[in-house]
């Protein structure tokens, strides 16, 4: 019997070992796609407890706690913080099976020092004692990022925010990594939401121009992408639930454009006709600054409307979809590559029978100007655990180039989540461990070398051309 995660965890042969201790281990850290918040990485407040670390917006816990049937309080509620860390722990005692379980005790390890198991039992010890190191040390925002060796993080943010706090964190010097804006204009895309029309109005007020056609709205929205390019940003991304493609003109995009600022109800089809034009007039700009294009596809978000109604988004009440993606992202990016303004592009997908239909699409329009101009995204949101991982990169290695995947990411709020990246390590190193082990591939350790450092790090780096 394996000790329960020693430094071998994950790791199930001699070669992965290797692979992982020797090659990824000690490699920086890309986050090319979070949802940290930069004004808190520069005001840079310690923590006070445990509890504002593991618990504090992050819905993955929250969520597994509601499974347990946990009251509300414990998550999102008004329980004293001992409290809801007790709670969670007496919970995940249980855990077997979900990655939180493993993800939870890396962040004791690696940040604490804590090798006890979490049980109901331990809590109260587990409580004092990384209390007492939070104390001791001043464990922050910027601590937790430079302990991790991060080299490069793109929050995400929306068009009309000012920047100023990514601006800050460049001046105050605190950070040792670049913090960098990811483009996000997902209000602006979603015509068929209720708060269209007020965010048009918000980002008219931005760049002090009237925006009353689409034409208006396009000039608003390239100049936003000017501001953020300005800042250091070189990537964009986009939630989109399903993907739509409808053929238009500019024409007809403006009568749907004003339509919808009249408050006038729009069809399926106007709605995706609005979205389809935009996202290529999107893309095209993207290609000409060499951004890159994420798509986030197939999230059924908000489900729980009563308590969306009391939390808001992103609280953990959202799961999979089951659109039918391929032949409408197919179209989409063939509208950019037939006019040769098809960006460097990630495709990610939340519903795993997808898997094929990406890794497919992406060798339809590969280019030279950079290697796997076209990714494959790692395995996100409910796929980010071991077999989501795993999936997705055999059907990649099946279908493309693994060895030129630009690896994984945190795509979290919270600030112990570079963990991630060494649970994505050690599954990548085992994969491929395990194909050399059953004489699959060569023990050429050079070649290997070169693979697992590049898709913990180095591919990354050469493909958003950021400079670390």
């Amino acid at each position: 019997m394996k000790k329960f995660m020693d430094k071998n965890f994950m790791l199930s042969n001699k070669t992965a070992e290797k692979l992982y201790h020797d090659f990824a281990a000690d490699m920086p850290i890309f986050d090319y796609h979070c949802h940290l918040s930069p004004q808190m990485i520069y005001e840079d407040v310690p923590f006070d407890n445990i509890t504002q670390i593991f618990l504090g917006g992050d819905h993955y816990k929250w969520r597994y706690m509601r499974s347990c049937g946990l009251d509300e309080k414990y998550m999102t509620g008004n329980a004293p913080d001992e409290e809801k860390f007790k709670a969670f722990c007496g919970a995940l005692q249980y855990g077997i099976g979900n990655p939180l379980y493993h993800w939870t005790h890396l962040e004791l390890q690696r940040y604490f020092g804590i090798d006890t198991v979490i049980r109901e039992d331990t809590a109260e010890k587990i409580w004092e004692k990384a209390n007492k190191i939070i104390k001791n040390t001043k464990m922050s925002p910027a601590k937790l990022i430079n302990d991790s060796n991060v080299a490069v993080i793109c929050t995400t943010d929306d068009p009309v925010d000012s920047l100023e706090w990514h601006r800050k964190i460049k001046e105050k010097g605190h950070v040792k990594a670049k913090v960098l804006p990811a483009f996000r204009p997902d209000f602006m895309i979603n015509i068929d939401k209720p708060t269209f029309k007020g965010y048009i109005e918000k980002l008219s007020n931005v760049v002090n121009a009237g925006i009353s056609t689409y034409a208006d709205l396009i000039d608003a929205i390239y100049k936003r992408i000017a501001f953020f390019a300005e800042n250091g940003c070189k990537i964009s991304d986009h939630a989109l639930d399903s993907v739509p493609f409808e053929p238009t003109n500019a024409a007809e995009v403006d009568a749907i454009f004003k339509k919808a600022l009249a408050g006038e109800e729009l069809t399926q089809v106007e709605v995706d006709k609005y979205k389809s034009f935009t996202l290529i007039k999107l893309g095209e700009k993207y290609s000409e600054l060499g951004w890159t294009y994420q798509l986030h596809i197939g999230a059924l978000r908000n489900n729980n409307s009563r308590m969306f109604e009391k939390l808001g988004a992103d609280t953990g009440f959202d799961s999979i979809s089951d659109y039918c993606i391929a032949a409408p992202l197919s179209k989409l990016l063939n509208a950019l590559e037939s006019e040769s303004k098809l960006p460097k592009t990630i495709l990610y997908t939340l519903n795993p029978k997808d898997n094929y239909v990406l890794a497919t699409m992406l060798g339809n329009f590969q280019g030279s100007e950079v290697a796997g101009k076209i990714q494959f995204g790692s395995g996100w949101w409910f796929n980010d655990q071991r077999d989501g991982m795993t999936e997705q990169m055999k059907a990649l290695a099946n279908l493309g180039a693994l060895n030129k995947f630009v690896g994984m990411l945190t795509d979290s709020r919270s600030f112990l989540s570079y963990t991630r990246h060494e649970y994505f390590r050690r599954i990548m190193c085992n994969i491929l461990g395990t194909w050399v082990e059953n004489g699959e591939f060569p023990d050429d350790m050079d070649t290997l070398e070169t693979i697992v450092k590049g898709i913990s790090f180095n591919n990354a780096k050469n493909y958003f051309g950021i400079e670390v």
